[in-house]
């Protein structure tokens, strides 16, 4: 169980983000046209996963706009960007946005992704969605760079992320 914060409140997650150096667990989640993707889709390329709570919170919202900016410069890889959201809603934000360099992904079916990563949280009023968490997978499959943000409402640190890529 990791514990983070919520407007300096603690929060708790089901579990640990995967370690460094490890196969990334495998996954099964729905894109914004319902289709079924699952991390082998991926295969040969780097994968960042944006993990967080809710695309209609404007941290998150941030996170989004600004992978989207730096996914268009990064050679053979894919930004995920994954929460809890029903596709629609993420459909709905990336056509009013300009959302083009991502790919929005949602766990609302079964929550296995979030349960597998370990972000699920336990408690608090964002009980049952992802702790907002980047996880950086090269195109081997191993985990090779992970950051869950200590306080819900600050923003990934974006450099050392596109460090871990480049």
């Amino acid at each position: 169980m990791a514990t983070v914060t919520l407007k300096n409140n603690p929060i708790h997650t089901i579990g640990e983000l995967p370690s460094k150096n490890t196969s990334a667990p495998d996954f099964t989640l729905v894109g914004t046209d319902l289709s079924e993707k699952t991390l082998s889709n991926y295969k040969g390329k780097k994968v960042i996963l944006n993990i967080f709570p809710s695309i209609d919170t404007p941290t998150c919202a941030t996170s989004v706009r600004h992978f989207n900016q730096d996914a268009a410069k990064l050679d053979n890889t894919v930004v995920l960007c994954i929460s809890r959201d029903l596709p629609f809603a993420q459909g709905r934000f990336c056509g009013a946005e300009g959302i083009e360099n991502v790919e929005m992904l949602s766990d609302f079916r079964e929550g296995k992704f979030g349960n597998d990563y370990g972000i699920i949280f336990t408690d608090g009023p964002l009980q049952g969605l992802l702790s907002r968490s980047i996880v950086i997978i090269d195109e081997q499959g191993k985990v090779i760079y992970t950051q869950q943000v200590a306080e819900t409402t600050e923003e990934p640190n974006y450099e050392e992320a596109l460090k871990a890529v480049l």
